[in-house]
């Protein structure tokens, strides 16, 4: 029996506050499930469905993917933009020539803004009580 190489998808990582998102990309008709559910169901509102595709837009791969993410952490906001990251990784390393339009867009760039913690002595992590003189 001879050894015949499998197209298994190659897991990419995507980080965003405090959410970590897996995503698995597979030639495809276009599917996008994200923790076994549709894109549509488990981001209801459609600007985060539109920020979830923009990688695909992008790179005018819209239907050409199926795309599998697991993403766990943080709230809907981060983990929007961390399926956004994982797929656009994915993306450049299935074909390198889509790098620079997602590279110009800001997509491959981990951004690294994390929740400031709260000081004791103040009501947040920058807001202190009001200062009376008398």
């Amino acid at each position: 029996m001879t050894h015949v190489p499998t197209t298994a998808p190659r897991l990419h990582t995507g980080r965003r506050k405090s959410s970590v998102a897996r995503v698995w990309l597979r030639r495809g008709t276009g599917r996008m499930t994200i923790n076994g559910r549709d894109v549509a169901e488990y981001f209801p509102v459609a600007s985060m469905q539109a920020r979830v595709r923009r990688p695909l837009e992008l790179t005018e791969a819209l239907g050409e993917f199926d795309v599998v993410a697991t993403v766990r952490g943080g709230g809907v906001s981060g983990q929007a933009d961390a399926v956004a990251h994982g797929l656009a990784r994915a993306l450049s390393t299935e074909e390198p020539g889509w790098r620079p339009p997602l590279k110009r867009a800001g997509l491959l760039t981990r951004d690294d803004r994390e929740v400031e913690r709260k000081k004791y002595g103040l009501k947040k992590a920058r807001k202190a009580s009001q200062f009376s003189k008398r």
